[in-house]
Formats: C-alpha cells, structure tokens, sequence
C-alpha cells in the first residue's frame, strides 16, 4: 500500500503546532502495517536548510508565478517530496505568517501550488511513483483532492481534519488563478459562501473524511463546533470517521528523554522530584503546592481567557503555574500580569520551546487543558505519558483520551485524569481544586499517575484503523 500524504508542516522539519507532530509520527506507524508513506510539504526556508543531496524528480516551468521543482529527498527515517518554489515560500517568518504576525497575502496561492503539486505526483509527475491512497491534512493541502476531482484522477482520497475552524477561506476572485474548470465553482465544488473555500473543496471531493478524535467527529455535526461546514458533514456521515491521534513513543518517552534531568517510568515516579526542581528552577517558582502546568497557545479556543480570570483565586488556593505558549495579545499580557502580580508562583515563558515543553511534562505534577473544543489535543496524551495529571474539559478528544478522577473510577484504579464541563471559572476552579485534594494524598495522586503511564498514546491502534479505511477505500467500500 502506497500512501501520499500533503501536508503544510511536518516534525522534525517544521513545526508549529500538533499538525506537525501527527504528520511526523504517522508515517512509521504505518509502516508497520505494511503501508508506505512519501510525505509531499513545502520548502520553507527552514525546511531547505534540514535537507540533505535532494534529488530533483519533477519541475514545473511556471508554478503558480515562478519556476519550481520537487524535491527527493529522506530524513530521520522519513521518504519526502520537497516543493521547492522560492518565489512562495523562500521567506522570513513562520509557514503562514509574516514577520509582524499577519497572514501572508498570497497564502492561497502558496498553498493552491502545494496542492496543484499533490495532485500532479498523483496522476505520475515522479516516474513510475503511484500512490494508491492519497492522504491529505488540513486546509493547505485539501484543495489537492479538488485539483484529483477534476482532473480526472480516480485514486482515492482522504482528507483530515485537524481543527475546522481553520478552513482556508478566502475571495472569489482568486477562482479565475487557481486553474479549476469553470463547474468546479459550483457549490458542490470550491464555492463556499460566495467565495472559495479550500477545506471546504476538499471535503466535498474526499473519498472519506476523517477527523482526530470520534467525539469530535460527533461535534461537528452541530452549528456550535460545525463552523458553518455542518450541513456538509452531515449530508458525507457515509464516509465520516474519528480517529483518534496518538504520540510518537520514542520521542515522548520519559525513561530515555535527554531534555529531562531524570528519566524515570511508572516504577520510579521519585525521580521526577529533580525534574521538579529544576522546573522550578527555570521559571523562578518557589517549591511547595501542586505544580499545575499549561503549554498551549495562549487564545480563545484554548480557554486560556477563563483560566487567566481564575489565576488569582487558585493561586491564592495554593497553586503554583508554569505556562509556555504565545497567543493573543490580550491574553497573553494578563498572563505576564498574573505572573508579576505573584512573583514565584507563576512562571511564564512565551513563545514555543521544544525541550522546555518536554521538562514541563516530566517535572509538573498535572497538566491543564481547559479548551472550548479540542478536536484531539497532543498535550494531555504527553500528560498521560510522562505521569503529569491531565485536568481537561470534557470536549472532543479530551473527552475521548482522559478518565476521570470520580470517586468509582478511583476505587476501581481506572481513573488517569480530571474532567469538567461546561467552561467556566466555577467549573475550573473546582477541578483544580479537587486535583489539590487528590494531590494531598500521596498514595492517590500516585495512582492517577500510574493508570495514566500505563495508558496506550501510541499510534499503533490508530494506525490499523487508517490502514483498514484505506483498504476499503482501495476495494470501493469505504465503510
């Protein structure tokens, strides 16, 4: 079974979020189950500086503006196809943002060119390469199973979605550049509310679609979490799957994890206490009460508007913070406010650091979710990984991921977090507070934290159930 995936970022070669982890860890799980993978991303400019003896497959003499050429080339065990288009991504910045933190201009473009060349490789621009599935993440790469439609191109395609409130919209005046036949501008084509929607194409074209949790493919159904695309999902539950994500165990592996000062594994959770301190060390935190940590991006969704309103109040509790992440302005400045307002009991640091994040996970005593939907999350399945307590609201797949801490799930020795709902500050507050309760007993706190190590975040079980859709998609089932 060969697999095409398109996607926008990948780890270890660009990264800004948990897209990038999931398209970096599938791959190999995959693998196992006798399906390759050849992932197609862009070459950004951090991307061309990893690269090593590329080998040019295919050239495209105007691509969308400028000459471009696909790249072969592997790393860290992964087989990649490297769009190399100076003219769209050879740029300071992020993958979608300039230096000032705004949207670039032309991004449908850049991302059209990266899905006119998903669909290129699929009808055969590299040799004899065919893939017999193609896998694509996200709205950067879903208008390549738009470009498959009309072209003509019956090899099956899948698209995931990581959050759908992203969605790739954007004017109608770009249709006449993006190279579609004139009936692709339909409704049941890239039409989306009197523009063109690129997540949307996709979907509309997938031979399924599937999302990264099962109750986040429940959610999307309804006008609260559909994000004007419910009506679509419900008129395609024939070919809806959830899926849930998994973690990269090798990576994430907290008995042989070089960012931490100690490893330690479920039988030897006191080790954790050096990594503790020099959690404490790194934020400036003065040592007693629970250690509850957030590493997330700093906005709305997350949730982090309530819990930087419940700051004071936990903290007068008792509770110490450490936060990573970056957001919205305003968001982010009642954080950095919070931590002046409480020197030694909160620590933040803005901005994304890999290492630290991994020291987070294996020196804070719980991890707090707090998100208005979270399609999957990454970050309580770390939590659950390295023995710090996830403390979630019960939406999307922190719903599905995460057992809650209930006086029966306790007794029974099942429990491996904390759950609440709705989002509120009372809700948080209590649930924070309950994890001070359970902490406070150390033989229970212990427990939580073993039943979560003990909890299987690999992708192996994911991975067989990608492989069976796509060989029902191969044979014309896909149910």
């Amino acid at each position: 079974m060969r697999v095409l995936a398109v996607a926008s970022e990948m780890y270890p070669l660009v990264k800004t979020g948990g897209l990038a982890d999931v398209v970096g860890a599938l791959p190999a799980a995959l693998a196992a189950h006798g399906a390759t993978t050849r992932t197609l991303i862009p070459g950004y400019r951090a991307v061309m500086g990893k690269i090593a003896k590329p080998k040019p497959v295919h050239v495209w003499p105007d691509l969308f503006g400028g000459k471009a050429r696909l790249l072969a080339t592997q790393l860290a065990g992964l087989d990649l196809l490297v769009l190399d288009a100076p003219h769209l991504f050879d740029r300071p910045g992020s993958p979608y943002l300039d230096e000032m933190g705004h949207d670039f201009a032309d991004n449908w473009r850049r991302f059209a060119a990266l899905s006119r060349a998903g669909a290129d490789i699929a009808r055969g621009a590299v040799g004899d390469y065919l893939p017999d599935i193609v896998h694509v993440h996200d709205w950067q790469a879903a208008l390549t199973l738009a470009y498959m439609r009309y072209d003509g191109t019956r090899t099956p395609g899948v698209v995931t979605i990581h959050n759908l409130a992203f969605q790739g919209q954007f004017g109608n005046a770009i249709f006449l550049f993006l190279g579609l036949p004139p009936e692709a501008a339909g409704i049941d084509g890239v039409e989306y509310y009197g523009g063109v929607g690129f997540l949307k194409a996709g979907m509309m074209a997938a031979a399924a679609i599937t999302t990264v949790s099962p109750t986040y493919a429940q959610e999307i159904r309804t006008p609260e979490y559909g994000m004007g695309l419910d009506g679509l999902v419900n008129g395609r539950l024939d070919v809806l799957h959830g899926i849930v994500n998994g973690v990269d165990t090798a990576h994430w592996n907290p008995a042989a994890d070089e960012h931490l000062p100690a490893g330690y594994t479920a039988s030897t959770l006191k080790k954790r206490e050096k990594n503790r301190a020099a959690l404490e060390q790194r934020f400036g935190l003065t040592p007693g009460g629970l250690l509850v940590a957030i590493v997330s991006r700093l906005t709305w969704q997350k949730g982090m508007d309530v819990l930087a309103g419940a700051l004071d109040t936990l903290v007068n509790r008792g509770v110490r913070f450490c936060v990573l992440g970056s957001g919205e302005t305003m968001i982010e400045s009642a954080f950095l406010s919070a931590a002046g307002r409480h020197k030694g009991r909160i620590g933040v640091a803005t901005g994304y650091d890999e290492p630290l994040a991994h020291l987070i996970q294996g020196g804070a005593d719980a991890i707090l979710v707090p998100s208005r939907f979270e399609p999957c999350g990454l970050t309580q399945l770390y939590g659950l990984r390295y023995g710090c307590v996830p403390i979630v609201n019960r939406t999307g797949g922190l719903a599905d991921t995460i057992i809650d801490a209930n006086d029966a799930a306790v007794s029974a020795g099942v429990a491996t977090g904390l759950q609440f709902s709705p989002l509120t500050p009372t809700t948080l507050i209590d649930a924070v507070t309950r994890a001070q309760t359970l902490f406070a007993d150390e033989k229970a706190w212990a427990g939580l934290q073993k039943q979560g190590m003990k909890a299987d975040v690999s992708w192996d079980r994911s991975a067989r159930r990608y492989r069976a859709l796509y060989d029902q998609l191969v044979s014309g089932n896909p149910r």
